[in-house]
């Protein structure tokens, strides 16, 4: 099959999530309106990383005995049918938006009760550990789509820090397609995407060298030392576009945003990473991914915030995800102070920065053109 042969969203949509587990589409009977013949242009995926509980989100399954259905209320949303828990009340009237998947199992041993390999499978969509080691699909369609603005990355991760972020890979593919991470925490401040200027040289030495660069004469070279030249040089372009050009600073700049927008998507961690995800996608990155682990020292419109407890703020909650605020797992160690399923770190903030961006990227046109994911590497029981 051809790269370029587009696919509709939807069946996009089961064939990616069904390579890379996730917990959006559903039967069809809970599944919204069919809708036309939709291209995706560009990737959006927000990964939940620790294992976000199905039954007290998407599927709360109030008809179940007490033992496996979420404590959580279930509250109806704009589906006939299907309901979410009420920590999702924002996002449930923007349900007939979304395909929801309550199918998914992760049947490969040692990978669905492993957040570094589970977290591979997401990044990927191959079940690690065989001969060969497969690149992230973010670095797939890198490299067989490129970018819509040259001046930007074609695939970047906001901001790249969760626990198991490390599992990015570039696998066989050339250096050029790894995954660009920004780091920090987009609620900080002071948080500044790094080498995105010219540090310690002026604009007109730097244009001077890049002048030395342009004379540089290929033909003089081997064949195969002038294709890895050719390569160089194209790179060496592209990086100078990012660091010259006024657009890439606007385009991870969130405080260009109205102060209303931002206030929608709430000011913390979360809130601030999906936003800086929607401005990516509009301003022409062909895939990003949004990952948030906040930390236990964060930001929250603007100032300092503690929310003390340790410094796990995922979703591995064990026994402690009915806990009022934080508390620690059985066992301590690294799983001190994890917090409540129902907190404001968590579903709280989640919810509210979730619908916020289903409803900026609809009036914006961006959901016509753009595959949206909401994914976690393995549900709970």
């Amino acid at each position: 099959m051809r790269v370029s042969s587009l696919i509709s969203r939807r069946n996009f949509v089961r064939l990616g999530l069904g390579l890379a587990g996730g917990q959006m589409l559903s039967p069809p009977a809970v599944t919204a309106a069919p809708v036309g013949r939709r291209r995706a242009k560009q990737v959006l995926v927000l990964f939940e990383q620790g294992g976000v509980s199905q039954i007290d989100s998407w599927d709360p399954k109030p008809q179940a005995v007490a033992e496996h259905k979420s404590p959580f209320e279930p509250v109806a949303t704009s589906v006939p049918g299907l309901q979410f828990t009420r920590l999702l009340a924002r996002t449930a009237p923007l349900a007939h938006k979304l395909t929801i998947v309550r199918c998914m199992t992760q049947p490969t041993p040692g990978i669905g009760n492993s957040h570094p390999k589970g977290s591979q499978y997401i990044y990927s969509g191959e079940a690690p550990g065989g001969p060969v080691e497969m690149p992230d699909i973010s670095s797939v369609v890198a490299m067989l789509q490129g970018s819509h603005a040259s001046h930007l990355p074609s695939n970047i991760m906001v901001p790249g820090t969760n626990e198991q972020s490390p599992a990015t890979k570039i696998g066989f593919l050339p250096p050029a397609y790894k995954v660009f991470k920004t780091g920090g925490n987009p609620a900080d401040p002071k948080w500044t995407v790094p080498n995105l200027g010219l540090l310690g040289v002026d604009d007109a030495r730097f244009r001077t060298r890049t002048r030395l660069l342009d004379r540089l004469n290929i033909g003089l070279l081997g064949a195969d030392r002038a294709r890895d030249a050719k390569a160089m040089k194209s790179l060496m372009t592209r990086a100078i576009d990012m660091l010259t050009n006024p657009a890439t600073r606007k385009a991870f700049n969130i405080e260009s945003e109205p102060e209303a927008v931002r206030q929608r998507y709430g000011t913390g961690m979360r809130g601030r990473s999906y936003l800086l995800g929607r401005k990516l996608i509009e301003s022409g990155v062909r895939f990003v991914m949004v990952d948030v682990r906040e930390p236990q020292n964060s930001f929250r419109d603007g100032k300092p915030v503690g929310y003390g407890g340790g410094n796990n703020m995922n979703w591995d909650h064990h026994d402690a995800i009915y806990a009022k605020t934080h508390t620690n797992i059985k066992g301590g160690g690294a799983g001190r102070g994890r917090w409540g399923i129902h907190t404001w770190p968590m579903m709280g903030s989640t919810d509210q920065a979730l619908s916020a961006l289903i409803e900026d990227m609809d009036q914006r046109g961006l959901l016509e053109e753009t595959l949206l994911c909401f994914v976690t590497e393995f549900g709970r029981t």
